[in-house]
């Protein structure tokens, strides 16, 4: 079946706890509410991933952690896909699902690290997801549309954001 996106609105509406609330995949794909920040919500998002990543770790083994990863994937893609075409918009800034499961990858791979560390994780994170130089741009056009492409595209360019990141850390630890 062919995607036909719909006619776009001329402003979208903000999502309000009542969306958030009305559909399993809406409270996902908005980071548990972190996406109904009125401010920067992909960076609220990828703060309340450094939390919970915290906070998970405690509970946690690095294996369970890839698993859960795996799985936030898999049912982010969903949530992605079904909220973005409720909100009827090809990628909405307040679904951070995609920023949370990232940033995820990034904080397993880089951990065990100080404070220092995570930060720099998080800031170079957030240069690529929002800036989007190269291949970060390349990956937030290549998959659009309301179906499951559309919302594997949701989180690609995040992923390759996470990519990009953990390259610039694995060659500062090789050259410093």
């Amino acid at each position: 079946m062919t995607d036909i996106p719909l006619p776009p609105a001329l402003k979208p509406p903000r999502p309000t706890a009542k969306f958030l609330l009305a559909h399993p995949a809406h409270f996902i794909a908005l980071g548990f509410g972190s996406g109904l920040s009125p401010v920067a919500p992909g960076t609220a998002g990828t703060l309340w991933a450094w939390l919970a990543f915290l906070v998970l770790q405690q509970w946690l083994t690095p294996s369970e952690i890839g698993w859960l990863i795996a799985a936030a994937t898999l049912v982010g893609w969903w949530a992605c896909t079904v909220t973005a075409k409720a909100m009827n918009v090809l990628d909405p800034g307040n679904i951070v699902w995609d920023e949370v499961v990232a940033f995820w990858l990034v904080l397993w791979l880089v951990m065990p690290a100080d404070f220092w560390s995570q930060l720099a994780a998080f800031v170079l994170f957030r240069f690529f997801d929002a800036v989007k130089p190269g291949p970060v741009a390349w990956a937030d056009q290549a998959f659009k549309g309301f179906n499951w492409r559309g919302g594997f595209g949701i989180l690609f360019d995040d992923f390759v954001a996470a990519f990009c990141t953990l390259l610039v850390i694995a060659l500062w630890r090789f050259f410093w």
